[in-house]
């Protein structure tokens, strides 16, 4: 598992008006470092020719200068559009340095209107990042986005570009050259596209999937790390543009060592949302970064809405491991699982048993879980386990039941009742959040017990309940922070698809309710989250901040579990949040039941230096899965 951040600083490059060849947008960027010097090339366009024809916004190749990597001057028009192979446009340039000379290599226009037959690669050589020395043409078929490896494999220069980009469906592949001028040779390419198959890499999940090179590949210990754009239901209205990673060989750059599941980055923010074309994150450079506090970090650069150059960080080594599965066994799941199922003949939980919540008291974990009849009214019972795995005691009957208005269906024995509790001890009492359902709109209630009667499970104690949100609308997962916040609660809820806080005086709920939205999370359009998210269990304090688990849904409708890093003296604020899930449905008992692929934590209890996560699996029975609370914090570095 591992986060993303951007940088405080994006965008990094922005249209700049004075300059006319790069008024209308500065993306698509790739850096590399020369003379302790941080140079970014990019897209350069122009507002539209209104005295030539045709009146398109014209591409050039830009030049940016940076002692930081981060604040850029210098700006100079590098690549100009001066040959019959790139008069229209010159796009998208990767740089790599070779002997004394940078090759830029870029994606020539060479027509108008732009089509397959005229969209190409071309290449431009410098030795001082100031003046174009000679250009090529470098495939003479359709392709875009190649980039040169910054170092010989088995004896060969070495590139990866995209085919046949704007016919597709479109590949990544691999290409090795005995000199430099075979990459614009013919006579090579024409060769190299008659055994195309061959130098596929194969990383397409669905047959709409459309792939484009993103940046330059990295050379790390595990193998050559490639960054690329990958984009769902591309030309659909709802395309998504998202960015991926594959980890390639050392030796042998056609063969996939690792890759991630999904997209790790996708649209979030208003430079990423807005521009000349909306919603687009697209890869186009790569760098490692060491950071004396956070260690080596890779640098990803990317375009924003065609508009905008901007960079993110991801901690190298957590790449590096989820893409190679080393820390797959971080997250250990319980042999014995499931721990709970339903008993065959106890009517109150004969369709399931579910979404537990947990807590350690008196040397035992109890475990609060939710109970579904067949008449699909839902309670809560109860089981305890001294280890935390084994269950030692069960309840026979429910220990509590639906008893309000608000958690009861009028005139009806079905569909109904108290679903998903998470639990809290504020102050020697157990605070239970649930989800009340009166058969038409789910809403947040709260109930209660002194520490003591919970201890001895006299359960008729448990206070009234209060419903705690406005009617009407439909609100679920709710958990209160277990310390005060500037002197109020801190109450997380959902409402819609997303994460959201409120804040209240008192924990009677006699007068105050739940009726703000303060955003927390929201889904990620096109991610494993990119459906809805909820929290999991309540949030942990440890010394990095309040550590949040959530549930993510897709579009597929898959259930998987991330996390989330919130600021311990403003829990509003979110330091870190996982860019993959850190556990998703893998065995029988998770993928199949009444609602399949679903893992649902509603409980986290630390042991020690252990986590013990209790969740739901298939909307049918209950796991639990350990995790050290240090690799757990490690995975949220950001």
């Amino acid at each position: 598992m591992f986060t993303l951040t951007r940088s405080e600083h994006n965008p990094i490059l922005s249209p700049d008006e004075n300059h006319p060849w790069e008024a209308a947008a500065a993306f698509n960027g790739c850096p590399i470092i020369h003379d302790k010097k941080h140079y970014l090339v990019y897209r350069a366009m122009s507002e539209p020719q209104l005295l030539k024809e045709p009146h398109i916004r014209m591409s050039t190749i830009g030049r940016a200068i940076s002692k930081d990597g981060e604040h850029y001057t210098d700006r100079i028009m590098l690549v100009k559009p001066d040959a019959s192979f790139d008069q229209f446009g010159c796009e998208d340039p990767r740089i790599t340095k070779i002997g004394k000379s940078f090759y830029v290599v870029y994606t020539a226009l060479g027509g108008y209107p732009f089509s397959k037959d005229n969209i190409r690669i071309a290449v431009a050589v410098t030795d001082d990042l100031e003046t174009v020395k000679e250009k090529h043409l470098v495939t003479p078929f359709n392709a875009k986005g190649m980039a040169l490896f910054p170092e010989k494999i088995n004896g060969k220069y070495a590139a990866i570009l995209t085919v046949n980009t704007d016919q597709p469906p479109s590949d990544i592949c691999y290409a090795e050259f005995e000199k430099l001028e075979d990459m614009w040779s013919p006579a090579y390419w024409t060769e190299w596209m008659s055994n195309l198959d061959a130098h596929k890499i194969h990383i397409r999940r669905l047959p709409g999937d459309h792939l484009e090179l993103g940046a330059v590949p990295v050379k790390t210990k595990e193998g050559w790390l490639l960054v690329y754009s990958h984009i769902q239901r591309y030309g659909h209205g709802d395309q998504v543009f998202g960015v991926e990673a594959v980890l390639l060989d050392t030796k042998n750059p056609r063969t996939v060592v690792g890759r991630t599941k999904g997209p790790f980055m996708a649209p979030e923010t208003y430079y990423e949302h807005t521009g000349q074309v909306s919603h687009i994150v697209f890869p186009t450079g790569a760098a490692i970064k060491k950071d004396k506090k956070k260690g080596e970090l890779l640098e990803v650069y990317y375009g924003a809405a065609d508009t905008f150059c901007a960079v993110a960080t991801i901690p190298l080594d957590n790449l590096l491991r989820s893409l190679t599965g080393a820390e797959e066994k971080k997250i250990v799941r319980f042999p014995g699982n499931p721990i709970i199922a339903p008993r065959p003949g106890v009517a109150w939980e004969e369709k399931g048993t579910i979404n537990p919540a947990a807590i350690e008291l008196g040397g035992m974990v109890h475990i609060l879980y939710r109970a579904v009849s067949n008449k699909n009214v839902s309670t809560i019972g109860y089981a305890s386990s001294k280890d935390g795995l084994s269950i030692d005691e069960r309840s026979d009957q429910p220990i509590y039941v639906p008893r309000m208005s608000f958690e009861m269906k009028a005139g009806s024995d079905h569909d109904f009742g108290c679903e998903d509790p998470r639990i809290m001890n504020i102050n020697k009492r157990i605070y239970m959040a649930y989800t009340a359902y009166d058969g038409v709109t789910p809403r947040v209630a709260v109930s209660s017990i002194s520490e003591k009667d919970f201890l001895a499970k006299k359960w008729d104690s448990w206070s009234e309940a209060r419903i705690i949100t406005p009617p009407g609308i439909a609100n679920k997962d709710a958990a209160i922070l277990s310390e005060k916040v500037n002197g109020k609660y801190m109450i997380f809820h959902r409402v819609g698809e997303s994460v959201c806080a409120d804040f209240v005086s008192s924990l009677d709920f006699t007068d105050e309710v739940v009726d703000e939205c303060i955003d927390i999370i929201d889904p990620r359009k096109g991610m494993w989250d990119g459906g809805k998210v909820g929290i999991s269990a309540p949030p942990i304090k440890t010394k990095n901040g309040w550590l949040l688990l959530y549930h993510g849904v897709s579009w597929s409708t898959t259930y998987r579990v991330g996390a989330v890093l919130l600021d311990l003296k403003d829990p509003t604020i979110v330091k870190a949040r996982t860019a993959i899930p850190l556990f998703e449905p893998e065995e029988e008992y998770e993928r199949k039941g009444l609602i399949p692929n679903v893992v649902f934590p509603c409980g986290l209890v630390v042991r020690g230096k252990t986590a013990y996560m209790y969740y739901g699996g298939g909307d049918s029975v209950i796991g639990v899965a350990t995790v050290a609370l240090n690799d757990l914090i490690e995975m949220l570095e950001y």
